[in-house]
């Protein structure tokens, strides 16, 4: 297997120019050619060297042509071409180290444990999609989002004019109308529909005056209460289909169900009560500056109060403070699920690993290294007064002692003993 992934490395012409063209960049000595060309100038094309092979110059041309490119504004596409990137040099180190089908499988695990991630970043510019645009170096995704949001709507509405013609990937629809379509039969010569269940059936064969008793609550079974069900138990299926696929996928398919996986997911779903605080509180800032604070600056004709400029530039750093925050978490969130590690932090981490218990060390899928688990260290923690946050690289553990966590400890210890001496007094 391995000599055929090598075999594929010489199929593949992979230089500077294929590196740089993944990320949408051009290489320079093709821009060499093409400036020559506009420029009018002879050249001989013997005389330009092809591109150069990879190495830490494609590095820093990658580094410089990101950094130029996000200037302008970050985009999803920036994003997804770094993930792909990430996972592609990952695939062909762990294939190095292991095999072609092991380094599958790792990559496999990390590429769902990052489309979690990937999946709440996308609802969550879509929540803060208003804000975004004002914002300087997020408004491209905030355009995203609302293509996204634009997208969705029409497909909402293409649902809605193809009716019974669904899609084959809307298993829902597919036997909703099945069943509605199954049971009726429409009259070729008058148009009429009826119904040809084995109830309706048994309904016109009644005679009178049971008939005139029945139709009433027939009727309104059929054409109230039957579609209510559907409606309720659509919209109920769209709250919990999350919570539900995360049951039976970590839950009782815990023993096909990756570590890492298992690991995320839980983290994301446990962070998800909290977010919901910091969203809504945006929400209410947003629109306090936009219908109250703005609005009577425009009331002014001649005159701007400086104190209403003050409070709106205050709420725009709040703003900008917190979304810039909370996306920056989430796609460093991204990024750990992508490598296939984890990260520490505090109470939260806790909390999803007493769901999932701790991560099994000799696994080769088990993803990267989680040094708070170790027992050692879980006393420690227990003795501290603040939380460890940093516990090496790749969550390897560190050797030495946590300087400003002892300062402050022995300050809040100090403070304590005065406070009781004073209250002894």
């Amino acid at each position: 297997m391995l000599y055929f992934f090598r075999l594929l490395f010489l199929l593949i012409n992979i230089d500077q120019e294929t590196v740089l063209n993944w990320f949408g960049m051009e290489d320079p000595a093709k821009r060499e050619i093409r400036q020559a060309a506009t420029n009018g100038y002879d050249f001989n094309l013997s005389n330009f060297e092809p591109s150069a092979d990879v190495s830490l110059t494609t590095l820093r041309l990658i580094v410089e042509g990101l950094w130029e490119k996000i200037q302008d504004g970050l985009t999803l596409a920036d994003i997804e071409n770094v993930l792909f990137f990430i996972l592609f040099v990952r695939f062909v180190i762990l294939t190095l180290r292991y095999n072609l089908k092991t380094s599958f499988y790792i990559t496999c695990i990390g590429l769902f444990a990052g489309y979690l991630w990937y999946r709440h970043l996308i609802d969550l510019i879509s929540m803060y999609r208003s804000v975004l645009l004002k914002l300087p170096f997020l408004h491209k995704l905030g355009m995203d989002a609302v293509q996204l949001r634009s997208l969705q709507r029409q497909m909402v509405l293409t649902d809605l004019k193809l009716g019974e013609n669904v899609h084959w990937y809307n298993p829902g629809q597919i036997i909703y109308y099945a069943l509605t379509k199954g049971v009726t039969n429409i009259d070729p010569e008058t148009g009429l529909r009826y119904y040809i269940d084995p109830i309706s059936m048994i309904v016109s064969n009644l005679q009178e005056p049971n008939k005139s008793n029945i139709l009433p609550l027939y009727y309104k079974i059929y054409n109230k209460i039957i579609p209510k069900i559907y409606e309720i138990c659509s919209k109920f299926w769209t709250q919990l289909s999350g919570v539900a696929a995360y049951a039976v996928i970590t839950r009782i398919g815990k023993r096909y169900c990756p570590y890492l996986v298992r690991w995320h997911w839980t983290f994301l779903l446990i962070i998800g009560m909290v977010e919901q605080i910091f969203i809504y509180f945006i929400y209410r800032v947003y629109y306090f500056q936009t219908f109250v604070l703005i609005p009577q600056t425009e009331s002014y004709a001649n005159y701007i109060d400086p104190n209403l400029i003050l409070q709106i530039n205050v709420l725009n750093g709040i703003i900008a403070c917190v979304v810039l925050a909370h996306i920056g978490f989430i796609i460093f969130g991204l990024f750990h699920a992508i490598w296939g590690q984890y990260f520490y932090m505090p109470f939260f981490v806790e909390n999803t690993e007493l769901h999932i218990g701790p991560r099994p060390k000799n696994s080769l899928y088990s993803g990267g290294q989680t040094s708070w688990q170790d027992p050692n260290e879980k006393e420690k923690n227990l003795k501290r007064f603040l939380p460890k946050l940093w516990y090496g690289w790749f969550g390897r553990g560190t050797n030495g002692r946590w300087k400003l966590e002892n300062r402050l400890g022995r300050v809040m210890k100090k403070f304590m003993k005065r406070l009781k001496k004073q209250f002894k007094n």
